[in-house]
């Protein structure tokens, strides 16, 4: 039987679209996080829904807060540092589990420690539901099944139209200033191997134009090759800002040296502070003019098989709809799968590829 939506993090800026995106279907969630007063004041604006305090970091306060068959959406990060235990508690109790990270580590760690835990419970999690990395998966997926058996490779590359920079959440920033010293997970040779950030430019088709975008992490690289095991290699580019594609390079081998050394992490930690820049995010009107495109074309060797665009609404609007429609579907059906698994596993393709549609993200 299904339980609660309970929403840790609804007073910070994705947490908020979350929470609009749920009301909009329909769904009362009972609204968790530390500060009673925000909280309070959240839960009255939505017409009095259920709050409960609770700490993220403090493991026995989190497990008390859900239930088996609860559904758990945390918007709380960097996830690295704050999720754990609440990804925990999820899987302990049996509740199901769905995130808004674009931590690409955090996912393998709990892959690693908690699958099998969530198996045992029947606990379904969903990491990194929402624009990190949905459209990457269904593009992936989509190339993948018109290319055929043929099928070796799949790249992805994620863009944006309209004027970016200012578009970007405090959340985004700070996870794009860490990144560039953390290393890139990749699908090579039938094994996970590591890069460095950014030590790659490839071009990729955007609409009628041809984009530059550099090496990054994703979780396509974790959760198509178990969808296609005859691909040897899936890697993931961003292209949000193609003319710097490849200054960013260099930036991203210095940070990563010069981080190796404790005066070196202070030196890139006070260098790019700066880029981070005030709390929130991009309003309502500034969304409606910067969408979301996401390019994936299969190979075999040189040879191009398949390519394929999507096309959605603003990032931060598509996860808000995205981790909406997923508890929907937990609300009104059991999940297909338990443990640590992918949006394909959950719903099944068709599923999935008709709820992205729904919401505006769809080939073109």
């Amino acid at each position: 039987m299904t339980g609660r939506v309970v929403l840790l993090g609804a007073t910070g800026y994705t947490g908020g679209l979350v929470l609009d995106s749920l009301r909009h279907r329909g769904i009362e969630p009972v609204l968790a996080g530390r500060n009673r007063d925000s909280l309070r004041a959240i839960a009255d604006r939505h017409g009095g829904l259920d709050h409960a305090l609770v700490d993220v970091t403090d493991p026995v306060g989190v497990a008390t807060l859900v239930r088996r068959g609860d559904i758990l959406i945390s918007t709380v990060g960097p996830f690295e540092r704050f999720g754990h235990a609440v990804a925990a508690a999820a899987a302990d109790v049996g509740a199901h589990y769905i995130d808004t990270t674009g931590e690409v580590g955090f996912v393998l760690e709990l892959r690693r420690r908690l699958h099998d835990r969530a198996r045992e419970t029947g606990s379904l999690m969903l990491p990194a539901f929402g624009y990190d990395y949905v459209p990457g998966i269904l593009a992936g997926t989509l190339a993948a099944h018109e290319a055929g058996a043929a099928a070796r490779a799949v790249d992805i590359g994620y863009f944006a139209s309209g004027p970016l920079w200012r578009g970007l959440s405090q959340g985004t920033r700070t996870t794009m200033r860490d990144g560039l010293t953390l290393p890139a997970p990749r699908w090579r040779d039938h094994h996970l191997t590591e890069e460095r950030t950014a030590a790659e430019v490839r071009k990729f088709t955007v609409r009628e134009h041809r984009k530059n975008a550099f090496l990054v992490s994703g979780t396509e690289v974790l959760f198509l090759p178990a969808e296609f095991p005859l691909l040897d290699a899936v890697s993931v580019y961003n292209g949000w800002f193609p003319a710097l594609s490849r200054p960013i390079t260099v930036a991203a081998a210095a940070a990563a040296v010069t981080s190796r050394f404790a005066i070196g992490r202070k030196l890139v930690d006070r260098v790019t502070r700066p880029m981070i820049g005030p709390a929130g995010g991009p309003d309502a009107d500034r969304r409606a003019r910067i969408g979301s495109h996401v390019t994936a074309v299969a190979y075999s060797g040189p040879d191009v098989l398949s390519e394929v665009q999507v096309r959605g609404p603003n990032s931060y609007t598509l996860t808000g709809e995205l981790i909406a429609w997923a508890a929907q579907q937990l609300t009104t059906s059991a999940p297909r799968a338990a443990g640590v698994v992918s949006p394909v596993e959950a719903f099944g393709f068709a599923t999935l590829r008709d709820g992205c549609a729904e919401i505006g993200l769809a080939p073109i």
